[in-house]
């Protein structure tokens, strides 16, 4: 699955189906994101940085489709260390979502799946608690830069 914050929006989720093969990803990449950044207004795509968690045989992709605005191995920014520590989704969407998701028995693949994209919706329209989540990667990254790239959790 895949999903990104940008400020107050979420986008996606976007749910791969089989395996992740570096083709999957590539087909994703190349026809699935654009679709989802579709509602994204212009002004913050042109703005946005795209996170490429350590695949290094798309960075030819993501040259031409986000020049000098990815992070990334072989990218133009390195994937930080501690970079869960940095990501919204890591620190606060996928523990929201987990939440909702398993608040109840789940049984199905399919009730599984019904109850990602309900989870979806409901954190897409909270969006001030989106907000709030992005505006503090920059405390979060301050505080990783303090600790050496440390352990900093303890001092937030």
């Amino acid at each position: 699955m895949r999903c990104a914050v940008l400020d107050d929006q979420l986008i996606g989720p976007f749910i791969l189906e089989g395996r992740l093969t570096g083709e999957a990803y590539l087909r994703f990449l190349q026809e699935e994101l654009p679709r989802l950044l579709e509602d994204v207004p212009l002004n913050k795509r042109g703005g946005m940085y795209f996170q490429n968690y350590g695949a290094p045989p798309h960075k030819n992709f993501l040259h031409y489709r986000f020049p000098g605005r990815w992070i990334g191995c072989g990218g133009p920014y390195n994937w930080p260390a501690r970079s869960p520590d940095l990501s919204p989704l890591d620190y606060c969407v996928w523990g929201w979502m987990k939440e909702l998701v398993y608040s109840v028995k789940v049984v199905t693949r399919d009730a599984l799946l019904c109850r990602i994209l309900d989870a979806a919706d409901r954190i897409r329209n909270s969006q001030r608690k989106l907000q709030r989540a992005t505006r503090v990667v920059h405390n979060r990254a301050a505080a990783c830069v303090a600790a050496g790239g440390g352990i900093f959790e303890n001092q937030l």
